[in-house]
């Protein structure tokens, strides 16, 4: 595999794709505030007629996520589409249809961040109990860490789980949320420690293929194939190695989940370095460019302009 080209920004790429995917959180914002670059940079791209989808694991709708963008300065003018984990188990769940969706109940327990319920609002047939005893499944869609433990609230509950046979859908495959400066535990670790208990989870959302394959789709309608397509994004674990899964170019940021590796760097030796430990970390999956993170010039190598995910 080529050696990853090291960039001073997006615009050392932009005239070799006509579509870039971007990741939401770590890329584009902290949940605070959008990064330095980011806004002028998303104005380069339009104006130069790319189409930028924005993908996200986030739990959310994709109206929701516009709405959060928006209030943080990032129009819609700026992109093209959203697509989120939770718009497509929406979805999924209105319909029945398909997959794992398909006869997976009406009665269902939600774990999501302060009690929302988006995920299911304007389901008629979605009922939201408050019981596990009463739940034909469980869906995942946020965690309400660091304020609920894994041990002292979600695993009673997953254990109850359990001992009913639940299957669990997790809208959100996040392991670790970046909320301003701080790191918690994101949806994918309690979906996770549900299969250390024996449980069945079905992810939905980055790095598994069908939230790539529907993006691919969406672009094919446009007349742009994955070739002419990039994915940026701050996680390895995710938006690396689910892009490459499909053969979609990757361009990692270094501002995001992978910030402390990075950020003692002095030489674009040590960067390499690092970088060479994660690939190694992540099955050899290369990333086919780095960035420092989404500006469209020469990004400045430190986040003191910074507070410092979901998806």
């Amino acid at each position: 595999m080529s050696k990853t080209k090291f960039c001073q920004g997006i615009s050392d790429i932009s005239d070799s794709y006509n579509a870039f995917i971007l990741d939401q959180w770590g890329v584009l914002h902290n949940g605070e505030k959008p990064y330095d670059g980011v806004v002028d940079c998303l104005k380069e791209l339009k104006a130069r007629n790319k189409y930028v989808i924005i993908l996200s694991n986030s739990g959310k709708r994709a109206e929701e996520n516009a709405e959060t963008l928006k209030n943080l300065g990032i129009g819609p003018s700026l992109y093209d589409t959203i697509v989120t984990s939770g718009e497509m188990t929406w979805q999924g769940l209105q319909d029945q249809a398909d997959g794992v969706f398909k006869d997976i109940g009406t009665k269902c327990f939600l774990l999501s961040r302060g009690g929302d319920r988006s995920i299911v609002n304007g389901l008629n047939h979605i009922q939201v109990v408050d019981d596990i005893e009463d739940a034909d499944f469980l869906l995942i869609s946020g965690s309400d860490a660091p304020e609920k433990t894994m041990v002292d609230y979600y695993e009673p509950i997953l254990k109850a789980a359990i001992r009913k046979r639940l299957k669990a859908i997790c809208a959100n495959p996040d392991n670790r949320a970046l909320i301003g400066n701080s790191y918690t535990i994101g949806p994918g670790m309690i979906a996770r420690r549900y299969e250390d208990f024996g449980g069945v989870v079905s992810y939905i959302g980055k790095p598994h293929k069908p939230i790539f394959q529907h993006c691919i789709k969406l672009l094919q309608t446009k007349g742009i194939y994955p070739g002419d397509t990039v994915m940026i994004g701050d996680t390895m674990a995710h938006d690396i190695m689910g892009a490459a899964a499909v053969e979609i170019d990757t361009c990692l940021v270094k501002c995001g989940i992978h910030w402390g590796a990075f950020k003692e760097a002095r030489s674009l030796a040590e960067v390499d370095k690092i970088l060479n430990v994660l690939i190694m970390q992540y099955h050899n999956i290369r990333p086919t460019y780095l960035v420092n993170m989404l500006q469209w010039g020469r990004a400045l190598p430190d986040r003191k302009h910074k507070k410092r995910k979901t998806a």
